[in-house]
């Protein structure tokens, strides 16, 4: 079954946006409601009832919280355990004459790397039927004991919009690895895409405009 988050008024603006590159940015939010539906999850990341999607209060944005997705390496660690990955497929219900593209996309997690081990962070999104974004890397090294924060920036130029007037279902890809290195194997490093502070979630911002109307 999907499950579906409804945003009302001014929270249609996270996603509105159009396809066309000569259109010129919307002000102002699509009155009509959006309606997201999470239709599937899939990934070592994000075992099922795990991965939350909910809106920015600012309405600017859509986050993903994770409450498992952990990848580690050493000590007594599975030796799959190294690599953990999470694919979200959402179903975006936008306003006629809108459309919508991802402007940045913040990740965020906590990292633990003994001297010597490494970690990385890779994502990428695309709409169904459309080739990938170039899948950005940002990597970590041990020794390292803090949250971490990794962002990728579209420029306006490069921006992916999905189709006006066609219904594309939004895949977002995530990856995280670890690497023991020359660090200690008895000793434990890992990396999680989640936080014991419930605010830090990762956040997609979202650019919107109009579709050119037809003649």
């Amino acid at each position: 079954m999907h499950r579906t988050l409804t945003i009302l008024g001014a929270a249609a603006a996270l996603f509105a946006g159009t396809t066309s590159a000569h259109a010129a940015p919307s002000l102002e939010a699509p009155p009509d409601k959006i309606v997201i539906e999470l239709a599937t999850v899939n990934g070592s990341g994000c075992p099922e009832g795990t991965a939350a999607v909910a809106v920015a209060p600012d309405n600017t944005a859509f986050t993903v919280t994770y409450s498992d997705y952990l990848a580690q390496t050493g000590g007594s660690s599975d030796p799959t355990a190294f690599r953990k990955n999470c694919q979200l497929n959402l179903i975006v219900h936008v306003p006629q004459g809108f459309t919508y593209a991802i402007a940045r996309a913040d990740y965020r997690g906590f990292a633990y790397l003994e001297s010597g081990a490494t970690g990385r962070e890779r994502a990428n999104y695309y709409f169904q039927g459309m080739p990938e974004t170039v899948s950005k890397n940002h990597d970590f090294t041990g020794p390292y004991n803090d949250n971490w924060q990794a962002s990728d920036v579209t420029e306006v130029a490069q921006l992916v919009w999905a189709p006006c007037g066609e219904q594309r279902n939004f895949n977002i890809n995530t990856e995280l690895r670890v690497s023991k290195g020359t660090s200690d194997p008895q000793k434990t490093s890992f990396m999680t895409m989640d936080s014991t502070d419930a605010s830090v979630s990762t956040v997609y911002h979202l650019a919107w405009k109009e579709c050119p109307q037809r003649s």
